[in-house]
């Protein structure tokens, strides 16, 4: 299975390096820690059982490329993926913004911390590492993610620096902050009482030692390097309160962080795009005024479209 797993890999960086290629492998030279953990699961629009992390490229038209880029991270307690709902449909509406989206296929609770906060840190990397190539201005890197991939994301703007989020490779000279953050009902804390308890154990396992707790319980590491965040919750949200935003709002308010948030009353959790949800269904158009706010939705002279 092993030989098979690496094989595959190969495969998959082989079909990258082609012109156009859309899935891109994080890790070609080998996953760290490979483990034999059986074939993966697609199915239903999620996929599960991963251990050959990639980006699935989603790029804009030429005439509304814009030279920005958001990493997304789909929710699923990381234990699973919601990779349509929550990594392609959010894909295809940044396009129509003029940027390109990259949905990350992450390693989650088969390999446990900290594997998946290699993989983002490893996409950022990445991203930024072929930014020309791409037509992607390397100062305007973004992360977005849903739930437990909000909780990712998060991880990846407070936690870029961290020794565990390396692996030795040559590519981790290159810098893995985000330049903004869109994060969409987010798990932040795995503390109690507003932990949501099954990405705790689906992360740090059973019985996780205080120390590991505290450093992914997101909302005591921001600091003010922490890059600018949008934050979308509900009310409605009985699976993640909607504690974990405003701990993570009033972390970045004390650190002077630029910061905005959306709390709206309607909407359950794991709501995407879902229409018939009154002003909650409005969100894009709020995250849409934000990225313009911040100047990421014009064009950037560091960003071209990539040559045909």
């Amino acid at each position: 299975m092993k030989k098979a797993l690496m094989a595959l890999i190969l495969s998959l960086a082989s079909s990258a390096a082609h012109a156009g290629s859309d899935v891109i492998p994080l890790w070609p030279e080998g996953v760290p820690g490979l483990r034999d953990i059986g074939p993966e699961q697609v199915s239903g629009g999620h996929i599960a059982n991963v251990s050959v992390p990639t980006l699935t490229r989603i790029g804009p038209a030429a005439d509304r490329h814009h030279g920005t880029a958001v990493i997304i991270c789909p929710g699923g307690g990381y234990a699973r993926l919601s990779t349509a709902r929550e990594g392609e449909q959010f894909g295809h509406w940044l396009s129509t913004l003029g940027v390109t989206a990259y949905v990350l296929k992450y390693r989650m609770r088969e390999y446990g911390h900290p594997a998946p906060l290699q993989d983002v840190l490893r996409a950022v990397r990445t991203v930024r590492a072929h930014a020309a190539e791409q037509g992607i201005d390397p100062a305007r890197i973004g992360v977005m993610g849903s739930s437990a991939g909000g909780h990712l994301a998060a991880s990846a703007g407070t936690l870029y620096d961290h020794p565990l989020g390396r692996t030795g490779a040559a590519l981790d000279t290159v810098s893995a902050r985000p330049d903004f953050l869109i994060l969409m009902y987010p798990v932040i804390t795995l503390k109690d009482p507003a932990a949501h308890a099954i990405s705790r154990r689906m992360l740090l396992g059973e019985h996780p030692t205080p120390e590991t707790v505290a450093l992914m319980s997101l909302e005591d590491q921001v600091t003010p390097a922490t890059p600018p965040t949008l934050l979308i919750h509900t009310q409605e949200d009985n699976t993640v309160p909607v504690e974990n935003s405003i701990l993570f709002y009033q972390a970045l308010t004390r650190a002077r962080v630029p910061a905005e948030m959306y709390l709206f009353e309607r909407g359950g959790h794991g709501m995407g795009m879902r229409e018939g949800l009154g002003t909650t269904s409005q969100w894009p158009h709020r995250a849409e005024e934000w990225l313009r706010e911040r100047g990421l939705l014009t064009a950037s002279k560091a960003g071209q479209p990539p040559a045909k």
